[in-house]
């Protein structure tokens, strides 16, 4: 079973107005479950759009998006997914503790039980010595751990991540990558990534799907087959082959 299946959907704003626009078009997609996949495309394609379907906080025009094997919005209110974005969105008034537990207290987990689940979050994301922190106190990197901490400790089968590493540097942003890459692995989650950096694209994930212009279509599928990812493979020619042929992708549809 696909943890996404989206089959012939399109995404118009503000139909029939004169500032219509139509974002995405005839979008056909399936994930299956374990897969990394990056969206990638030129600005205004309709990444963004397109994750926002999935995750059900707009819906498509015409189409379906399923996620696993219900409607979105019902995967979304039995809560099959996480979400983490650009920005953290985390409450500087509550302690890193008290931000991952956040969605856990909102499911009616007990004191005890949140409190456990933050803690082996916290371990997993290794951050257990900033657990009584608050989010000012942390770096910008830190702060987006905690946020993936927070969108993983219900355990979704699904995360949708909107370019959490854009607003970091070179070397935090490469860093924060083997991080989640490492988490990735140790969870089993699925995850759908949005990118506009075409070597993030290629170092993460397992596809690189590559959208044109607007309205957003999918162009091609980039099968990426890197093995384990490190600090090696940087620098091995078949990451700069694949880098090569995605670019080469994107050039070809904006032309």
């Amino acid at each position: 079973m696909n943890v996404i299946d989206i089959q012939g959907a399109t995404k118009v704003f503000n139909p029939g107005r004169g500032n219509q626009v139509e974002a995405l078009a005839e979008i056909d997609l399936a994930v299956e479950p374990g897969e990394f996949i990056t969206l990638i495309g030129p600005s205004g394609c309709g990444k963004s759009t397109l994750l926002r379907l999935i995750g059900s906080l707009i819906s498509p025009s015409t189409g379906s998006v399923q996620v696993n094997a219900k409607p979105a919005e019902q995967a979304r209110l039995d809560r099959d997914y996480g979400m983490a974005f650009q920005t953290a969105g985390l409450f500087d008034w509550r302690t890193v503790t008290k931000n991952i537990e956040l969605p856990l207290e909102l499911m009616g987990w007990s004191k005890g039980d949140r409190r456990r689940r933050a803690a082996e979050m916290l371990e997993l994301v290794k951050l257990s010595e900033f657990a009584k922190h608050h989010p000012s106190e942390l770096s910008g990197g830190m702060q987006q751990r905690v946020a993936i901490a927070r969108a993983l400790a219900f355990s979704p089968p699904l995360l949708l991540m909107d370019e959490p590493f854009g607003a970091l540097d070179e070397m935090t942003r490469e860093h924060m990558q083997d991080e989640l890459l490492r988490i990735w692995k140790e969870t089993g989650t699925t995850v759908v990534f949005v990118t506009h950096s075409i070597p993030e694209a290629v170092y993460l994930s397992t596809r690189v799907v590559v959208m044109s212009p607007r309205p957003g279509k999918i162009a091609s599928n980039i099968s990426v087959a890197l093995g384990d990812r490190s600090a090696s493979t940087r620098d091995d020619p078949a990451f700069f082959t694949k880098v090569t042929e995605v670019r080469t992708a994107l050039r070809k549809v904006e032309e």
